[in-house]
C-alpha cells in the first residue's frame, strides 16, 4: 500500500485515482493521519450562509434553481437591503458561526450591483465576523474593491472535472472560473473553492476535480464540497443518487490531497444521515454551513447539528 501519509505538494491524477480505489479503512485511516497533522480533529469550523439576491440567473447550470431558464419553483427575489443582511449575520454570530458568506444569483456583478454589496462587506465584518461572498464572475478590479471593503474569502467553484463540465454547464467556460480565482488571488483575497459530486459523474471525474483543485496554487484555504441537491424542474433532477460512502471517499480524497485547506460539508448534508455526517468528519471535514438555509436549499437545523456535534465530542472554531 503507497504510504500518503506524509502530504505531497501535488498529487498526481493518478495518485489521486489510486487514493479512490484503496480499501476503505485504509483510505479513512490515511486521511485522518494527515487531518491530524495539521488540524485540531475535533474542531470544526461553523459558516452561515445567507442568499443576498436569488433566482433570475442568466446561466444554465443543470443543478441551479436559481437560473431563469428552469421552472424549479425558486421565487425571484431582488437585493436584500442592509439592514436584513445584518439582522441574519448577527443571528448567525449568535448562533456560533465564525464565517458569513453573502450569495448572489448573478452571472457576474455590474459596478451598481457592487456597490450595496461592499456596504454589506463593511457592516457585517464590523460586527466581529469573518466575511465571504459568491457574487459570480468578477471583472478586473473588482476583487480588490471587495477587498478594500474588508472581504476575506471570495466563493467562487470549479463545479466538475473539465472533462465532465460540458455535460452540465455551457454558458459559461471552465477558464473564465479559473480566471475569476485567478483575480481573486491578485487581489490577495482568501480563496473558497470546491465542486458538485453525485451529478452524474464517473468516479474518473471525481478524481479529475480534486486534481484541479489541488493543481491551484495556492490551494484554496476552504474546499467546499456538495452533493447535488436534486431539484424538480432543473435538468439533473432524477440523476442516480451518489452512494454515500463513494461521498465519503470524496472528502477523504480532497483532505490527503490538500491537506491544509479547510474542506467543508456544504450542500446535500442534510439528506446525508447522522453516521454519514461523522464519517466525513473521519476523513478530515473539518467545516460546514450552518444554518437554517444554504441558498434555496435546504439545511439541517441547528438544533440537530448541536446534538451531533454532542454525540461526537465536536466543538466549533
Amino acid at each position: 500500500m503507497n504510504d500518503m501519509t506524509q502530504p505531497a505538494s501535488r498529487l498526481s491524477m493518478a495518485e489521486i485515482e489510486a487514493l479512490f480505489a484503496l480499501p476503505f479503512a485504509d483510505l479513512m485511516y490515511q486521511a485522518q493521519t494527515v487531518h491530524r497533522a495539521h488540524f485540531d480533529p475535533n474542531r470544526v469550523q461553523l459558516s452561515t450562509l445567507l442568499s443576498i439576491k436569488t433566482g433570475g440567473c442568466s446561466e444554465d447550470c443543470g443543478y441551479c434553481p436559481q437560473s431563469a431558464r428552469y421552472d424549479a419553483g425558486v421565487e425571484n427575489q431582488g437585493l436584500l437591503n442592509l439592514d436584513d443582511v445584518l439582522v441574519a449575520a448577527r443571528a448567525a454570530k449568535a448562533a456560533g458561526a465564525s464565517r458569513f458568506c453573502m450569495g448572489a444569483a448573478w452571472r457576474g456583478p455590474k459596478q451598481r450591483d457592487l456597490e450595496p454589496v461592499l456596504d454589506m462587506v463593511r457592516e457585517v465584518r464590523a460586527l466581529g465576523l469573518e466575511t465571504c461572498a459568491t457574487l459570480g464572475m468578477l471583472k478586473d478590479g473588482q476583487a480588490e474593491q471587495l477587498k478594500e471593503a474588508g472581504l476575506d474569502y471570495y466563493n467562487h467553484n470549479l463545479d466538475t472535472a473539465p472533462e465532465f463540465y460540458g455535460d452540465v454547464i455551457t454558458t459559461r467556460q471552465y477558464q473564465d472560473r479559473l480566471d475569476t480565482l485567478e483575480r481573486v488571488r491578485h487581489a490577495d483575497l482568501h480563496v473558497c473553492c470546491g465542486g458538485i459530486v453525485g451529478m452524474g459523474e464517473s468516479r474518473t471525474q471525481r478524481a479529475g476535480l480534486i486534481a484541479q483543485l489541488a493543481s491551484l496554487d495556492p490551494q484554496p484555504e476552504s474546499v467546499p464540497i456538495n452533493l447535488l441537491v436534486q431539484v424538480e424542474g432543473t435538468p439533473l433532477a432524477g440523476t442516480e443518487a451518489l452512494d454515500p460512502l463513494e461521498f465519503v471517499r470524496t472528502i477523504a480524497v480532497a483532505r490527503l490531497s490538500m491537506p491544509k485547506s479547510f474542506v467543508r460539508l456544504s450542500a446535500g448534508r442534510q439528506q446525508m444521515s447522522d453516521a454519514v455526517q461523522a464519517l466525513c468528519f473521519l476523513a478530515g471535514a473539518n467545516s460546514i454551513f450552518y444554518g437554517e438555509k444554504l441558498l434555496t436549499t435546504g439545511n439541517p437545523e441547528w438544533e440537530r447539528d448541536q446534538r451531533l456535534f454532542d454525540t461526537l465530542g465536536l466543538t466549533a472554531l
